[in-house]
């Protein structure tokens, strides 16, 4: 029996225009998926296979929260998830995807859904991921703005500070490569 078994949606036997498959994907699904991206979470999916003339259309939907690290601080936090697709599903002789098109063996005739379920939850994560204002780990933030500081001191990064409430940002400050051009103003 394979580990995905649970995910296969037979379409061959589909007798009625649509059916309804429901998923509760915990910690469990996430360690079997093995990838590095998110290995916790509680996510809610349901699956609705409408039957077309010639295909057939997959209707995902997602809710819930995943656990990932803060991009900050580092410290584990709650990520929502909200997110709705649709995939095209047609026969063919082999396995395929072409654009927004999923190519099945008709032999088989069915497919396993959980790769799919997963990349729909990893592309609803936002690129940057952070806590709220005030919610990072306050070590480590602590330990960041003296990192950022020397770093200053030494101008040799390039790392961008957010104005919010974990990292104040002043703005008299004035950033000595400028001053030079400064003076070339006010010569003119």
């Amino acid at each position: 029996m394979s580990k995905f078994e649970q995910y296969n949606v037979v379409l061959k036997d589909l007798a009625s225009e649509s059916r309804v498959y429901e998923y509760d994907l915990d910690d469990t699904y996430f360690k079997k998926i093995d990838s590095p991206e998110v290995q916790k979470g509680q996510v809610k999916a349901v699956v609705t296979v409408l039957k077309k003339s010639n295909s057939f259309e997959l209707q995902f939907v997602l809710s819930g929260h995943v656990l990932i690290p803060c991009d900050r601080c580092l410290d584990e936090m709650e990520q929502p998830i909200s997110y709705k697709e649709k995939l095209q599903v047609k026969f063919g002789s082999n396995f395929s995807e072409e654009d927004e098109i999923v190519i099945v063996p008709e032999s088989e005739g069915a497919i396993n859904v959980a790769w799919f379920l997963y990349e729909f939850i990893v592309l609803n994560i936002p690129i940057k991921h952070t806590h709220a204002p005030g919610e990072c780990n306050k070590t480590m933030v602590t330990k960041l703005k003296r990192h950022i500081t020397r770093s200053k001191d030494d101008e040799d990064t390039d790392l961008e500070v957010e104005d919010d409430d974990d990292f104040a940002v002043d703005d008299n400050q004035i950033d000595p490569r400028w001053e030079g051009l400064q003076n070339i103003i006010d010569n003119n």
